[in-house]
């Protein structure tokens, strides 16, 4: 085994190791953080997998903090980006127009409920905020 191995105690798994280490400290959502998030979005996780996801939506607001410290000039608009987009490059908007579907019975076998030609969808359980 190379000493740059990801297994045993090559560079890259000292590298990942301390990466997980620095993840721990760095985490903005805490564990007790996203037990909450998870309960407001009535998700069921097993503890692998939200410890994933913790860690993944941690990567994420790291990857943009990185993003915001980027420094742009003054006169730089907020939603600029590197190719300009002007009306006359731009395709012409089209009209919006309602067309109906053939077949809605065949979407309505595919709804679990339905009623008098609408689909019912169930009531989702909520507790007040305090």
């Amino acid at each position: 085994m190379r000493s740059w191995d990801t297994g045993g105690d090559g560079i890259l798994a000292r590298i990942a190791r301390f990466a997980d280490e620095e993840q721990c400290m760095d985490d903005q959502i805490d564990k007790k953080t996203f037990a909450h998030m998870v309960e407001l979005a009535a998700l069921e996780l097993d503890e692998k997998e939200g410890e994933y996801l913790r860690s993944e939506l941690n990567k994420q607001l790291r990857a943009i903090q990185e993003l915001e410290a980027i420094p742009l000039g003054e006169d730089t608009p907020a939603t600029s980006h590197g190719v300009p987009y002007t009306p006359e490059m731009s395709a012409a908007l089209r009209e919006d127009k309602a067309e109906a579907f053939e077949d809605t019975d065949a979407i309505m076998t595919q709804a679990p409920e339905s009623d008098d030609g609408y689909i019912v969808v169930p009531e989702i359980p909520h507790e007040e905020l305090e």
